[in-house]
This record gives structure tokens, C-alpha cells and sequence, in this order.
């Protein structure tokens, strides 16, 4: 074999797994760790003749070191070096390096979680931080301190945070290699218009120029599929000049034929133009490439726990990726790598890739730790923790699907799901759909929903013209070239996995939405009503929309089973199949829930009573309920007042707000025995004091009838009740014999107002609350102008009245001012005309 820069320090990561479990190895780009380093730890003593696992993030990534490797051995695939991907494997007897792909990965450990028979896990390309990945390594660690003490596990990068994986790992040892990378000249382009046609037009220029200018293949880096396509078709019609170039798609939706003609120098010597996605970014060796042009995007997940949305979003690539992009031209000697955006603009990149886990859909992730028998992410080690609230959500669905219990336990159905290479959406479909009669339709469904689209967006929405291609009941002329033949055997595939035998019951036309509904209850969708065709509410809350001209924008109900989401406003269908009303309305679709609604109206100000039937946010029915639950009607009632305020909606006669300030007077002086008849308590505690004098009342004019004053004196205990007019009496009787009222607004000292002539023959001064306060009196004139006020009358009649009396006497000559006036009888009179007495 051909000295790699890798050869240098496997001594050093022998002698790292020989002294401990774990290690890390970083190797840049071309060192050759992938393909070099399985084989040199096969004779290892502590290896002892078992297997070693490696894992590579993408399936075209692990069938290549496999065949790199077996050809280096001298030996067929399947030998001493195999590979597991899905759909496909190559492994024997005698294979020694299996390299599997992450779900395969994780479906070994929940089979069996001591690994038996294997001796070490290789994580490849970690960097990538695939949610995948970190669960595999995760679970390879839990296993490790378990039951396999004796398991190595060796994490390889070439860009990473070494530091924190190593100490994940244990503190693991990290062994670096300096690799050979041959100089690759590096030019930066203005940034195009990232439209399609600016896209594809920057591309298409950088990639005639390079061709008239350098040697050697190009690899372009696009953001996905629709992109390569664009600039394939513009490189075609314009390659007249050089001749003898072959434009080559890369990426993952490809039959492994095809991508092994991009992956291989041409026999006939034609130079080649490779468009690919970031498949092409770590781990492959493209033959040939002397120049890389990278349009420094790349497609990426993001799942959006608020709408359950998980949505493909063109982002900008990170520092790390454009380093891994442009490594590509200079693995077999000096390279070229154009990047279409500008060298100020480069500093403005993150370092490196988000972790996928921070953006995930996380309902796989849950699942499978419930299967390993992990309810909490915390008894785990992590790199990053799982999302909280993306935790929270993936729980609430699985629970929902029936996938897990309220402990979050798996369930017996949940092992079923988990079982099947499925989002637990899908899986749920299958498994459900099978024990219907419709399983094989059920793994058509997940096929094609787990795959691209047969036929595109040009064909409408409606999924059973695929399932008609897919079954052989329609054409195959229309569907996307390479994508029926797999998606036929990953339905295969589901079925197989998932027991389904023979074929499907007669179908009705509705039977895919009524499956597509077990996978997605909160997608099933209803036309909006008074809304133009193709506007539909979904059970979920969220708006979606149909293209008018679409043959579905007219059904009322349907199931949606894809959508792409618009980040905010309404989610645009891409596949969908109708429902039937009869089935919905009876809950066969999915389950439906009535509940009886007694609720206050602020608009009507009247407590309405409806039965409703609802399924998710869609109202299926609602009527006017009758025989209403009393005590639910006064709840509704009292919330309708809290809304209205206390001071608006019950009716405060001047005795109510009496009795209300007397006897805060009291608990102000006497203490908690009281009760408290402010704002906050009253209305805190409607239910206990109000409830019972509001039966029967339905409307806030019906308030009016309310005896406030019995309500609030019914908050008094017995024997309080019984002393109220004792300590804080409404009126206080004057000397002249009239009952004046007592103004109780300030509880420091409630105050009385009387003409200072009532009060004539008073020698003591008026208290309340068991002779504790006394009361304020206002004193006033013969014509209620305020004279004097006083706490303490005996005094004032000692002291200032003598003042009061000269003032008096000349203001009101006509009525008594007796010198002595304790001594005098009170009297509400003028003197007579005679009368001089006083005087």
C-alpha cells in the first residue's frame, strides 16, 4: 500500500488503545484515517480476533472505504472488510471491519447492547455532529461502563473540538496527525444573486473558466438536488467548447451505480465536472480532482417544535466545511478552489457545523433512548445535551402515538416502532396499518413519504397518484428516473421488517388519508369556510394552502402527509389524500373529543353553554347545551365578574359599601378575626362568599338582583356578626336624639358630621370598636360650614370654644352660644323672639 500521512502515528494510537479504552484521532482531510486505520488495529492483542464496527455518517461514504479497503487487501467486498447501509450490504462469515452507517448502528445496540462479537467502534467524521452519531456514541459509552469494559471506542475528526470529546470519552488520550495536503491556491468570487438563475449562472461561469484555464476533473459544491440539476443543465447546453467533458450528479437520492461513474476517473478520458452536495465533503476521494468551486451553501434540517414542522433550509456553510470543500483539490497534488463568495466575507462564517441535535426533530432520539430504557437525557453523556423543549415536544408525540407511557417508559407498541427503520410517525402507520387490514399500503405510504418524490411538484399533491405509479396501476413514464426502483424496495424493505404478508383488502379511495392520519393526527386538514379553494386549517393549529389550480384545492377534508414549511405563515402542502367526512365526523380518522363548554362571553356579558366536538384545533360540531351544570354555570358567572371588576358588575348600595368599610374598620383595630372584604380578597374568593347568592343568574343585568349587603355580612362569623353594630354601629345617636351616620372611609378614625349645637350637653367624647377609637367629629355651623374637628370634645369644650363662640355669635346672632355649653340643651333651633338666654 501507498504511504499515508496516517501511517506515522498509528504506533501512537496502538499503544493509546492498548493502555485504555478510549482515543481520539484527528487527521486532516487525506491522511488516509478512514481507510488506514480499521486495517492496522486488526491484529491488536485486546481485539482478539472479534469485529470492528465504523461508523460513517452517509451510505456513498460507507460503501467507498469498504471497496477501498478490500482492494487494498486484495479481496472482494464482504471478505475481511464489509459494509451494512440501508438496502444494502455486503458482510460474511469471515468480514473482520464491518462499515455501517448511524441507524444501523443504533439498531444494533438496541439489539444487542454488549456488542457481542465486536471488540471496537469507530465514529468517522465526527465532526459532522450528526444527531445519529451523538446518540451512537452516547449509547456506545453506556454500553461501555455497563457491560463491556473492554470495548474500545475511537472517535476520528478532522476538525473538532478535541477537548470536549476527550473528555467525554474519560479524558481520553488524543493522537493528532499532521497530514499531507498538497497546496491548494485559494480565490474568492463576488457573492452571486443566491436565486436560482444567479446561482446557477455564477456556477456555470466559474466552471467554463476553470475549464478553459486548469487541468484535471472539477468537483462544484451545490446546496442540493434542484441546484446540481439547474447547473447541469446549463453546463450541457453550453459545453460546446472544450469537447470532452462529462457533467456528473452527485448526491444521495442516486443509484449506487451511478454514483460510483462520479466517484471514478472515465475509461474513455473525458474530463469531468462532478456537481455534488456536502456528500461529497469528507471521507470520499474523488480521483482526478484538481479544482473545487464551492458555492459556500449548503442544505440543512431544522425542526421547528412549534409547529412539529421539520423543514430543509439553504444555509451558509462554516469555516470548518469550506476548509473540508476546498481540501478536496489538493488530496492528489496542487489544487484550485474557487469560493463564490468574498475573503471579507469569510471571517463572518460560524467556525463550525451546529451540532444537529440542537435542531433536530427529536422523536427518533427519544424513542430509542426509551427503548434502551432511558427516560431522562441526563443519565447520558453528552457532547450537547438534548433541547429541553425539543425533548418535551418528541415526548408529548410518542406518548400520543402510544409509543411510550406517561412515565415515558416504552410500551410494547413502542418496540414495534422502534423495531422498523422509521420515523416513529411512519413506523406508527405501519404498525397500526397492518392490524387494519392495510399494511402493505402502510409501507408504500412510508416509502414514498421517506423517499424524494416520484413524480414532483409539477403532479399535483395527491399521493395516491403515486402510490397508482408505484403499484404498476399507472404509468411509469412520469415517474423520476432511478427514484421508483428505490422506492419499491424500501417498501419491500418495511414490509419484511414489519411481517406484512400478501396483499391489502380492497381499498377504498380514502384509505391512504385514513393512514396518512395515523402518522400525522395533527395534520388532518379542513377547507377554511368562506375561504377561496385550497386554504385549509390543520388539527394542529397551523394554516396550510393548496394551489387553486391543484385537483385537491376543492376537497374539504384531507391528510396531509408532507408539507414545506414558510417559516411563520402558511405551510405549503406537497402531499396529501382525502378524507371522508362520515369518518372523520365519527372519529375513525383520528380521535375526536367532546367536551361541554360553559365559559363567560365578554362580548355578549352572559355565560354561554355549548357542547363542542372537536378534533385537535378543527371544530367538528358545536351546539347549544342544555341542562348545563349549575355549580359550572356560577363558575363561569363568578370568572365573567373577575373580568368585569367587582366595582363595574355587582351592585355597591350605599349599605353595602358601609357594612364593606365597617367592617375593614374592625379588622384594621381588631385584628385577623375580621374577615379581609378588600378588592383582592373579594374577588379571590368569589366562590366562598358570592356563589351562593348568584344561582340561577346567567347575565350581568341579572347582577342587579344580587342582595350584596346579606352576601357580604354572610362572610361574618356568628357571634362577629352579632357584635358589628355594637363596635362599629352605622349611625351614633346625638344628644338632640337624631341617628347620624358615620362615615367609616378612612379606618383610622371613622368621623361623624354634626352641627355643633346637637352636640350641646356632651360632656364625653364618642368612641368605637369597644371604646378603642375615638370618633373624628367634624363640627359645624348652624349653616354646615366646618367649625371645628376633634377628637376629643370635653376639651374643646374647655379650651378653643370660647373662640368658636366670639366667631359664632357674630356670624349667627339669631341662634344660642352658651358660654357653659355642656351645661346647655342641645338644640337644632334658632332662638325665639323673646329669648335671650345663653346669649
Amino acid at each position: 500500500m501507498l504511504p499515508l500521512p496516517i501511517n506515522a502515528v498509528l504506533p501512537d494510537l496502538r499503544a493509546a488503545l492498548d493502555q485504555g479504552p478510549n482515543a481520539v484521532l484527528l487527521a486532516p482531510p487525506g491522511a488516509g484515517k478512514t481507510t488506514r486505520v480499521p486495517l492496522a488495529l486488526l491484529d491488536a492483542p485486546w481485539l482478539a480476533g472479534r469485529r470492528i464496527l465504523m461508523l460513517e455518517p452517509r451510505r456513498m461514504a460507507a460503501r467507498a472505504a469498504a471497496r477501498f479497503m478490500a482492494a487494498s487487501l486484495g479481496e472482494a467486498v464482504g471478505e475481511t472488510v464489509g459494509y451494512r447501509v440501508r438496502l444494502d450490504s455486503a458482510v460474511g462469515p469471515r468480514t473482520r471491519v464491518e462499515v455501517v452507517t448511524e441507524g444501523i448502528l443504533t439498531r444494533r445496540l438496541q439489539d444487542d447492547p454488549a456488542l457481542e462479537g465486536v471488540g471496537a467502534v469507530l465514529l468517522d467524521e465526527f465532526h459532522e455532529r450528526s444527531l445519529q452519531g451523538d446518540l451512537g456514541l452516547a449509547l456506545c459509552l453506556d454500553s461501555q461502563g455497563a457491560l463491556r469494559d473492554d470495548l474500545r471506542l475511537l472517535v476520528m475528526s478532522a476538525t473538532l473540538d478535541a477537548a470536549s470529546v476527550a473528555a467525554v470519552l474519560g479524558h481520553a488520550p488524543v493522537i493528532e496527525s499532521q497530514g499531507r495536503q498538497h497546496p491548494v491556491t485559494i480565490h474568492h468570487h463576488p457573492a452571486p444573486d443566491l436565486g436560482a438563475e444567479g446561482l446557477t449562472r455564477a456556477v456555470t461561469q466559474a466552471a467554463r473558466r476553470a475549464l478553459a484555464e486548469e487541468t484535471g476533473d472539477l468537483l462544484v459544491f451545490l446546496p442540493g438536488e434542484r441546484e446540481i440539476g439547474r447547473v447541469a443543465q446549463a453546463l450541457e447546453g453550453t459545453l460546446g467548447d472544450p469537447p470532452g467533458v462529462a457533467v456528473l450528479p452527485l448526491h444521495g437520492s442516486l443509484p449506487a451505480a451511478r454514483q460510483d461513474a462520479a466517484l471514478t476517473p472515465r475509461a474513455d478520458g473525458l474530463r469531468r465536472v462532478v456537481l455534488a452536495t456536502n456528500i461529497a465533503e469528507t471521507s470520499l476521494t474523488i480521483e482526478g480532482v484538481r479544482v473545487v468551486i464551492d458555492s459556500g451553501l449548503a442544505r440543512v434540517p431544522r425542526f421547528d417544535p412549534g409547529s412539529g414542522l421539520t423543514r430543509l433550509e439553504t444555509a451558509r456553510i462554516s469555516q470548518a466545511s469550506a476548509a473540508q470543500r476546498a481540501g478536496r483539490a489538493g488530496r492528489l497534488g496542487p489544487g484550485v478552489c474557487h469560493r463564490l463568495w468574498p475573503a471579507a466575507a469569510h471571517g463572518a462564517l460560524a467556525p463550525s457545523r451546529r451540532p444537529e441535535i440542537l435542531d433536530a426533530d427529536l422523536a427518533p432520539l427519544v424513542l430509542d433512548l426509551a427503548a434502551w430504557g432511558v427516560t431522562d437525557a441526563g443519565a447520558l453523556a453528552w457532547l450537547d445535551p438534548p433541547p429541553a423543549g425539543a425533548w418535551t415536544a418528541a415526548r408529548d408525540l410518542l406518548t400520543g402515538l402510544g409509543a411510550l407511557d406517561q412515565h415515558g417508559r416504552v410500551t410494547g407498541h413502542g418496540r414495534a416502532l422502534a423495531r422498523l427503520p422509521l420515523h416513529p410517525r411512519l413506523a406508527h402507520m405501519v404498525v397500526r396499518g397492518a392490524e387494519i387490514g392495510l399494511g402493505g399500503m402502510a409501507a408504500d405510504i412510508a416509502a414514498l413519504l421517506s423517499e424524494r418524490d416520484l413524480l414532483g411538484a409539477g403532479a399535483g399533491v395527491d399521493l395516491r397518484a403515486r402510490l397508482d405509479v408505484l403499484r404498476g396501476r399507472a404509468g411509469r413514464a412520469a415517474a423520476h428516473p432511478g427514484t421508483l426502483h428505490r422506492v419499491r424496495e424500501v417498501a419491500r424493505q418495511i414490509r419484511r421488517l414489519a411481517g406484512v404478508r400478501g396483499e391489502d383488502h380492497a381499498a377504498a379511495d380514502t384509505d391512504p388519508g385514513r393512514l396518512l392520519a395515523l402518522a400525522y393526527p395533527d395534520r388532518v386538514a379542513r377547507r377554511r369556510y368562506g375561504g377561496p379553494p385550497g386554504r385549509l386549517l390543520l388539527s394542529g393549529g397551523r394554516g396550510a394552502v393548496i394551489d387553486e389550480a391543484d385537483p385537491l384545492a376543492g376537497a374539504t377534508w384531507l391528510a396531509v402527509g408532507m408539507v414545506s414549511d414558510r417559516s411563520g405563515i402558511e405551510a405549503r402542502v406537497r402531499l396529501a389524500a382525502p378524507l371522508d367526512e362520515v369518518d372523520v365526523l365519527a372519529g375513525r380518522v383520528a380521535p375526536v373529543e367532546t367536551t361541554d363548554l360553559i365559559q363567560w362571553s365578554r362580548r355578549e356579558e352572559v355565560v354561554l353553554a355549548r357542547r363542542r366536538t372537536t378534533l385537535g384545533a378543527l371544530v367538528l360540531r358545536d351546539q347549544p347545551l342544555t341542562g348545563a351544570d349549575p355549580a359550572a354555570v356560577v363558575a363561569a358567572l363568578l370568572e365573567g365578574i373577575r373580568a368585569l371588576g367587582l366595582e363595574v358588575a355587582l351592585p355597591w348600595t350605599p349599605a353595602a359599601r358601609s357594612l364593606r368599610a365597617r367592617v375593614g374598620f374592625l379588622r384594621h383595630h381588631r385584628g385577623e378575626a375580621w374577615p379581609d372584604l378588600s378588592d383582592a380578597a373579594l374577588a379571590a374568593t368569589l366562590e366562598d362568599w358570592l356563589a351562593p347568592f348568584v344561582a340561577g343568574l346567567t347575565r350581568r343585568a341579572h347582577l342587579a338582583r344580587v342582595d350584596l349587603v346579606a352576601a357580604l355580612r354572610a362572610t361574618l362569623p356568628w357571634d362577629l356578626a352579632r357584635r358589628l353594630d355594637e363596635l362599629a354601629p352605622r349611625h351614633i345617636v346625638v344628644p338632640t336624639g337624631a341617628r347620624l351616620a358615620l362615615d367609616y372611609a378612612d379606618p383610622e378614625g371613622p368621623a361623624l358630621a354634626v352641627r355643633v349645637q346637637e352636640v350641646f350637653g356632651l360632656d364625653t367624647h364618642p368612641t368605637l370598636a369597644g371604646g378603642r377609637v375615638p370618633v373624628v367629629l367634624r363640627l359645624l355651623s348652624p349653616a354646615r360650614r366646618p367649625v371645628q374637628i376633634t377628637r376629643d370634645l370635653p376639651g374643646f369644650w374647655r379650651g378653643a370654644w370660647a373662640e368658636v363662640r366670639k366667631e359664632m355669635k357674630g356670624r349667627y346672632p339669631r341662634h344660642p352660644w352658651p358660654e357653659d355649653p355642656i351645661a346647655a340643651a342641645p338644640t337644632t333651633r334658632a332662638k325665639g323672639r323673646s329669648g335671650s338666654a345663653g346669649a
